[in-house]
């Protein structure tokens, strides 16, 4: 786990910068979530959370190192993905249901590689950002809109969701 989340990301992304360096509007995007150093966080799963904030030690890092050339950022879900991750770890169809569509985190990512490279060092709840961003109807990316959906891991208590967001069921 440490070698792919937290290696893994600070390999590939340092192997990456020169290439990257050629390009116009050069991003780095990684999903990891805020740095919120809170226990709740860790004693669950104490490996899981230091490989993902791990991940998130080397955007901050990035950021400071290639600030003016690269953009790196860090991109988090505030509600489970359904994702085969999600159904087969997680709980199966009850958890997909109550989670989000992939595409809100395509759509911000998107929007994020859009931005100019002095955007950077920021770390970004996927409906926070895209609120910020203009989008309003968030109920698109539900899977299953009668459902509530399931705040995921890691997600900071003072990050609320954003005005007219609801993570209830919709009736």
């Amino acid at each position: 786990m440490h070698q792919i989340n937290a290696r893994g990301t600070f390999m590939v992304s340092k192997y990456a910068i020169p290439h990257l360096l050629k390009s116009e509007n050069p991003h780095i995007m990684m999903l990891s979530p805020p740095l919120d150093m809170q226990e709740k966080w860790f004693a669950p799963a104490t490996a899981y959370a230091m490989a993902k904030f791990g991940m998130s030690l080397v955007v901050l890092g990035l950021a400071g190192e290639q600030r003016g050339k690269i953009a790196v950022n860090a991109l988090w879900p505030r509600t489970t993905i359904a994702t085969a991750a999600i159904k087969n770890l997680l709980g199966g169809d009850a958890i997909m249901r109550a989670s989000r569509k992939p595409e809100i985190l395509a759509e911000a990512a998107y929007r994020i590689f859009h931005k100019p490279k002095s955007f950077t060092g920021n770390f970004l709840i996927d409906d926070t950002f895209l609120a910020a961003e203009g989008v309003t109807d968030f109920d698109v990316y539900r899977a299953d809109p009668s459902q509530p959906l399931q705040v995921d891991f890691f997600v900071p208590d003072n990050i609320p969701p954003p005005s007219g967001v609801s993570l209830k069921a919709k009736v």
